[in-house]
């Protein structure tokens, strides 16, 4: 799906977000919680990073969401259906987190989330471009963006576990 963003909400939770399955995607399961929003591809360099990312959630899945966002926008690494993104992350990984559908993460139609994401204007902290595929954004309980992280910063990094206390 194709978005022009013209009006982007000011608070996250107001962002409407689709599941892998096509059902809208509920932001009260990240009420209270920090929350890790990463774009991922199944046949990228950093595609073992869901392996972290499925150990970061289970150790701190009672104060941690994280939503990965499926994107084939570098280098056509995102090619399959949801189904087939569905089985790879849960037959090679284990995945049990949240995945949205697939996303457009930059240009003039990249989603409503990764404009409210990357742009100091909208979401109150800094703007950023995403450069690639496992980019991370860090939001604190009340869906405010703390910080992101490029994608050579591996999820169980102390640069994002000591955000997480």
């Amino acid at each position: 799906m194709v978005y022009i963003v013209k009006e982007i909400p000011k608070n996250l939770y107001d962002i409407q977000l689709k599941t892998l399955q096509g059902d809208v995607f509920d932001w009260n399961s990240c009420k209270g919680k920090k929350v890790l929003i990463v774009n991922t591809a199944s046949e990228c360099g950093f595609t073992k990073q869901y392996k972290e990312l499925q150990e970061l959630y289970e150790l701190y899945k009672d104060k941690l969401e994280i939503i990965g966002v499926p994107c084939n926008q570098f280098g056509k690494q995102e090619p399959g259906d949801a189904k087939e993104i569905q089985e790879f992350c849960e037959l090679n990984f284990g995945v049990t987190f949240p995945l949205t559908e697939k996303l457009r993460v930059k240009g003039d139609d990249k989603h409503p989330l990764y404009a409210w994401l990357t742009s100091k204007k909208h979401n109150g902290v800094k703007s950023s471009s995403v450069k690639w595929n496992f980019q991370k954004y860090l939001l604190d309980e009340n869906g405010n963006l703390i910080d992101f992280f490029y994608s050579i910063t591996k999820p169980m990094s102390k640069k994002i576990v000591n955000k997480l206390s």
